[in-house]
């Protein structure tokens, strides 16, 4: 009985501790609903790995309510677009390889944890088989987002090694950032695959990167343009997304714009400018429910780095 204690703590409290890589607003992870709730967990353990991006949960809540909100009226807006907005809380935390000694990983990545609020909105376009997804994301980086109490928590009710480099983590700044994704559908063969072509833009104070790229589902599957009549309640697809990214800054890495009191950074000069990442996972909708699995696969961030893998669930229900 210890052991299952262990097992559901070590998932259930990570999910109200602690996330960036979550992308819950792409195509293929539409619910297709006006009202919804979703659940977004990753953690590295899922590639039996423990280092880099280490773990990350995404409350996510979609509503006409939230039409209102003032951030919405900041978003650009396409005409003929049917509309979507919502809210998220999402965290996120990294460490390096040794995260047991109390000592700078020199030539590692640093330790860091953000927590955000992010207002978004989704304005698809039928006629053009297109959507443009927009967010505002509004936070803090550093010892502020606790990073280090959770983590240390969670290892000491998993039995796990305790981190004790948390000390020398970024040091807290503001987060400010902006994100636009479009999507444009290029070939649609039934109900059965789809492919899209992907673009996307950071710009703040936590990352600034451009992405393109492209993504494809196979199986039984509703597209977001599919005329209502035509739709199945039942859906079952595999999805993958290669994507490569220009990177202009990363506070994870390099610490706060403002704040630049941190212990240790990776220079401007150490990052690695390009990267490639591959998504790929297995979706299942039926009814108002919605559980997704995901792998993903990063190309080293900086010089010194080494590439990245993580995986996760998400859980959702329209309402």
């Amino acid at each position: 009985m210890k052991e299952w204690l262990k097992v559901v703590w070590f998932f259930v409290i990570p999910s109200v501790l602690w996330s960036q890589k979550i992308d819950h607003q792409v195509l293929y992870r539409d619910i297709g609903a006006d009202r919804y709730f979703r659940f977004n967990y990753e953690n590295d353990f899922f590639a039996a790995s423990d280092e880099n991006y280490t773990q990350g949960y995404n409350f996510e809540l979609v509503s006409p309510a939230l039409e209102g909100n003032p951030l919405n009226y900041i978003f650009y807006k396409p005409r003929n677009a049917e509309y979507k907005y919502g809210l998220a809380l999402e965290h996120i935390g990294f460490t390096p390889n040794d995260f047991v000694s109390p000592e700078i990983q020199f030539g590692d990545r640093p330790f860091a944890a953000a927590i955000m609020l992010k207002s978004f909105s989704t304005a698809t376009v039928t006629k053009k088989a297109s959507r443009l997804s927009q967010s505002i994301s509004l936070g803090l980086i550093g010892p502020g987002a606790f990073g280090k109490e959770m983590q240390v928590g969670i290892h000491e009710l998993t039995g796990n090694k305790i981190p004790r480099g948390w000390n020398n983590q970024i040091k807290n700044d503001v987060i400010v950032n902006y994100k636009l994704n479009y999507e444009k559908q290029l070939y649609a063969y039934r109900n059965l695959m789809v492919l899209r072509a992907s673009t996307s833009l950071q710009l703040g104070s936590l990352f600034t990167n451009l992405s393109a790229g492209f993504n494809t589902s196979i199986g039984i599957l509703n597209s977001p343009f599919t005329k209502a009549k035509d739709r199945s309640n039942f859906q079952v697809y595999l999805y993958a997304q290669p994507l490569v990214s220009a990177i202009g800054y990363d506070a994870t890495l390099q610490g706060g714009l403002f704040n630049k009191k941190s212990l240790y950074t990776i220079t401007s000069g150490e990052l690695e400018r390009f990267t490639a990442q591959f998504d790929y996972g297995i979706i299942l909708k039926t009814g108002s429910l919605f559980f997704e699995y995901a792998r993903t696969t990063l190309t080293k961030e900086f010089k010194t780095g080494n590439s990245a893998k993580w995986g996760g669930f998400k859980i959702g229900f329209a309402f």
